[in-house]
Protein backbone atom coordinates (compact mmCIF):
# COMPACT_ATOMS: atom_id res chain seq x y z
CA UNK A 1 0.00 0.00 0.00
CA UNK A 2 2.91 2.36 0.73
CA UNK A 3 4.42 1.70 -2.70
CA UNK A 4 1.06 2.56 -4.25
CA UNK A 5 1.06 5.92 -2.47
CA UNK A 6 4.64 6.65 -3.52
CA UNK A 7 3.88 5.70 -7.12
CA UNK A 8 0.76 7.85 -7.13
CA UNK A 9 2.78 10.77 -5.75
CA UNK A 10 5.51 10.35 -8.36
CA UNK A 11 2.88 10.04 -11.06
CA UNK A 12 1.18 13.19 -9.79
CA UNK A 13 4.45 15.10 -9.94
CA UNK A 14 5.03 13.83 -13.47
CA UNK A 15 1.56 15.04 -14.45
CA UNK A 16 2.17 18.50 -13.00
CA UNK A 17 5.42 18.68 -14.97
CA UNK A 18 3.53 17.41 -18.01
CA UNK A 19 1.07 20.31 -17.87
CA UNK A 20 3.98 22.71 -17.50
CA UNK A 21 5.55 21.01 -20.50
CA UNK A 22 2.49 21.70 -22.59
CA UNK A 23 3.35 25.39 -22.65
CA UNK A 24 7.10 25.39 -22.01
CA UNK A 25 8.76 24.30 -25.25
CA UNK A 26 11.70 22.33 -23.82
CA UNK A 27 9.69 20.01 -21.55
CA UNK A 28 8.02 17.02 -23.28
CA UNK A 29 4.65 17.29 -21.54
CA UNK A 30 2.63 14.44 -23.10
CA UNK A 31 5.56 12.03 -22.78
CA UNK A 32 5.84 12.82 -19.06
CA UNK A 33 2.11 12.17 -18.72
CA UNK A 34 2.52 8.78 -20.40
CA UNK A 35 5.42 8.04 -18.03
CA UNK A 36 3.04 8.64 -15.11
CA UNK A 37 0.87 5.80 -16.42
CA UNK A 38 3.87 3.48 -16.49
CA UNK A 39 4.85 4.42 -12.91
CA UNK A 40 1.35 3.66 -11.66
CA UNK A 41 1.16 0.44 -13.63
CA UNK A 42 4.56 -0.70 -12.32
CA UNK A 43 3.39 -0.16 -8.75
CA UNK A 44 0.31 -2.25 -9.44
CA UNK A 45 2.30 -5.16 -10.84
CA UNK A 46 1.40 -4.21 -14.43
CA UNK A 47 -2.28 -4.95 -13.77
CA UNK A 48 -3.59 -1.38 -13.55
CA UNK A 49 -3.53 -0.88 -17.34
CA UNK A 50 -3.34 -3.38 -20.17
CA UNK A 51 -0.37 -3.19 -22.53
CA UNK A 52 -2.48 -1.93 -25.43
CA UNK A 53 -3.63 0.98 -23.24
CA UNK A 54 -0.07 1.86 -22.25
CA UNK A 55 1.18 1.57 -25.82
CA UNK A 56 -1.76 3.58 -27.15
CA UNK A 57 -1.13 6.49 -24.78
CA UNK A 58 2.58 6.34 -25.50
CA UNK A 59 1.97 6.51 -29.25
CA UNK A 60 -0.45 9.41 -28.74
CA UNK A 61 2.14 11.25 -26.64
CA UNK A 62 4.91 10.72 -29.19
CA UNK A 63 2.70 11.74 -32.13
CA UNK A 64 1.59 14.94 -30.37
CA UNK A 65 5.20 15.71 -29.44
CA UNK A 66 6.21 15.33 -33.09
CA UNK A 67 3.28 17.50 -34.18
CA UNK A 68 4.47 20.11 -31.69
CA UNK A 69 7.58 20.47 -33.81
CA UNK A 70 5.86 20.16 -37.17
CA UNK A 71 2.76 22.39 -36.84
CA UNK A 72 4.50 25.76 -36.36
CA UNK A 73 6.95 25.04 -39.17
CA UNK A 74 4.18 23.83 -41.48
CA UNK A 75 2.02 26.87 -40.76
CA UNK A 76 5.03 29.10 -41.27
CA UNK A 77 5.87 27.51 -44.60
CA UNK A 78 2.32 27.91 -45.87
CA UNK A 79 2.41 31.61 -44.99
CA UNK A 80 5.83 32.20 -46.51
CA UNK A 81 7.67 32.53 -43.20
CA UNK A 82 11.28 31.57 -42.80
CA UNK A 83 13.17 29.72 -40.11
CA UNK A 84 13.74 33.01 -38.33
CA UNK A 85 10.02 33.25 -37.60
CA UNK A 86 9.84 29.71 -36.24
CA UNK A 87 12.95 30.05 -34.07
CA UNK A 88 11.85 33.51 -32.97
CA UNK A 89 8.57 31.99 -31.85
CA UNK A 90 10.32 29.32 -29.76
CA UNK A 91 12.73 31.80 -28.20
CA UNK A 92 9.87 34.25 -27.59
CA UNK A 93 7.89 31.53 -25.80
CA UNK A 94 10.82 30.78 -23.51
CA UNK A 95 11.47 34.43 -22.73
CA UNK A 96 7.76 35.19 -22.35
CA UNK A 97 7.32 32.25 -19.97
CA UNK A 98 10.04 33.60 -17.70
CA UNK A 99 9.20 37.30 -17.88
CA UNK A 100 5.39 37.34 -18.12
CA UNK A 101 3.88 34.09 -16.82
CA UNK A 102 1.39 32.64 -17.68
CA UNK A 103 0.37 34.63 -20.77
CA UNK A 104 3.92 35.42 -21.80
CA UNK A 105 4.14 32.13 -23.63
CA UNK A 106 1.49 33.30 -26.10
CA UNK A 107 2.63 36.89 -26.39
CA UNK A 108 6.26 35.78 -26.58
CA UNK A 109 5.50 33.32 -29.37
CA UNK A 110 3.88 36.00 -31.48
CA UNK A 111 6.44 38.74 -30.72
CA UNK A 112 9.33 36.34 -31.30
CA UNK A 113 7.91 35.15 -34.62
CA UNK A 114 7.39 38.73 -35.77
CA UNK A 115 10.89 39.79 -34.68
CA UNK A 116 12.41 36.71 -36.32
CA UNK A 117 10.64 37.49 -39.58
CA UNK A 118 11.65 41.13 -39.55
CA UNK A 119 15.28 40.43 -38.62
CA UNK A 120 16.08 37.29 -40.57
CA UNK A 121 13.66 37.20 -43.49
CA UNK A 122 13.89 40.72 -44.81
CA UNK A 123 12.57 39.84 -48.27
CA UNK A 124 9.23 38.83 -46.76
CA UNK A 125 6.80 41.66 -47.51
CA UNK A 126 4.22 40.40 -45.03
CA UNK A 127 6.04 39.60 -41.79
CA UNK A 128 2.86 40.07 -39.73
CA UNK A 129 1.02 37.44 -41.78
CA UNK A 130 3.91 35.01 -41.39
CA UNK A 131 4.17 35.72 -37.66
CA UNK A 132 0.45 35.09 -37.22
CA UNK A 133 0.78 31.77 -39.04
CA UNK A 134 3.65 30.68 -36.79
CA UNK A 135 1.61 31.81 -33.78
CA UNK A 136 -1.45 29.80 -34.92
CA UNK A 137 0.69 26.70 -35.42
CA UNK A 138 2.27 27.12 -32.00
CA UNK A 139 -1.07 27.62 -30.26
CA UNK A 140 -2.54 24.64 -32.13
CA UNK A 141 0.32 22.46 -30.92
CA UNK A 142 -0.16 23.66 -27.33
CA UNK A 143 -3.86 22.84 -27.49
CA UNK A 144 -3.13 19.35 -28.80
CA UNK A 145 -0.59 18.74 -26.04
CA UNK A 146 -3.03 19.98 -23.38
CA UNK A 147 -5.78 17.72 -24.74
CA UNK A 148 -3.63 14.59 -24.71
CA UNK A 149 -2.13 15.41 -21.31
CA UNK A 150 -5.59 16.12 -19.87
CA UNK A 151 -6.97 12.85 -21.20
CA UNK A 152 -3.94 10.99 -19.86
CA UNK A 153 -4.52 12.60 -16.46
CA UNK A 154 -8.10 11.31 -16.48
CA UNK A 155 -6.82 7.79 -17.25
CA UNK A 156 -4.21 8.15 -14.48
CA UNK A 157 -6.82 9.15 -11.89
CA UNK A 158 -9.04 6.22 -12.85
CA UNK A 159 -6.04 3.90 -12.57
CA UNK A 160 -5.09 5.30 -9.15
CA UNK A 161 -8.64 4.73 -7.91
CA UNK A 162 -8.48 1.18 -9.21
CA UNK A 163 -5.04 0.68 -7.61
CA UNK A 164 -6.33 1.68 -4.20
CA UNK A 165 -9.41 -0.49 -4.60
CA UNK A 166 -12.01 2.23 -4.27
Amino acid sequence: MVINGIATGIGGILLILAFVGCVVPVVPGPILAAAALYVLSLAGGWTVYTWPVLIGWTVAAVVVQILDNVLPAHAAGRAGAGRGGVWGSVIGMLVGTVLFPPFGVFLGAFAGALAGEILFHRDNREPLRAALAVFRGTIGAIILKLAVTGATTFVFVRGAIRLFGA
